[in-house]
């Protein structure tokens, strides 16, 4: 009697973690797949991995921006972005306060979803982008009005690939 009590608890909790498992991810009466779902319906242009130094409070504003503008933002953070940014071939001159991943480009700093709507639509060979340092009118930071020099860099070298 007692080991069929003890088979039938062990069934019980087994079945109850198969159900856990299955619904992991999505919120309690809520019928929104997880996120790794939503990533892979949204289009590649349209998805955006973030590497920021988790202190950075302009990073998120930024993220949120891309949001905002329909991207699916996956944040991770390390705060050694600079160096990962460096060893993809961001000119340590050029670096920006982050640095992205859209479409198989990357994209440093605060640049503006127009210009990476232009990169991933165009697809010049170069590796990525870059908006170095902190512009105060740059998505993401306080200032609103002025242009904004954006590089493109890769095999050939820098040159200037926007300045809005």
């Amino acid at each position: 009697m007692n080991s069929k009590f003890t088979l039938g608890a062990a069934a019980a909790l087994t079945a109850a973690g198969i159900i856990g498992f299955a619904t992991f991810g999505m919120a309690e009466n809520d019928n929104t797949p997880p996120a790794d779902t939503v990533a892979s319906t949204v289009p590649a242009d349209r998805q955006m991995t973030i590497w920021r130094d988790p202190s950075c409070g302009c990073c998120d504003a930024y993220a949120d921006y891309a949001e905002e503008n329909g991207y699916h933002v996956t944040r991770i953070d390390d705060r050694d972005f600079d160096k990962r940014s460096v060893e993809v071939g961001v000119p340590e001159q050029g670096l920006g306060c982050h640095l992205a991943e859209v479409d198989g480009y990357y994209v440093s700093g605060l640049v503006p979803v127009e210009i990476i709507q232009r990169l991933t639509s165009e697809r010049p060979e170069v590796t990525g982008i870059t908006l170095p340092g902190m512009p105060q009118n740059a998505p993401g930071m306080a200032g609103k009005s002025g242009t904004l020099k954006t590089y493109a860099f890769g095999e050939d070298g820098v040159a200037v690939y926007s300045n809005e």
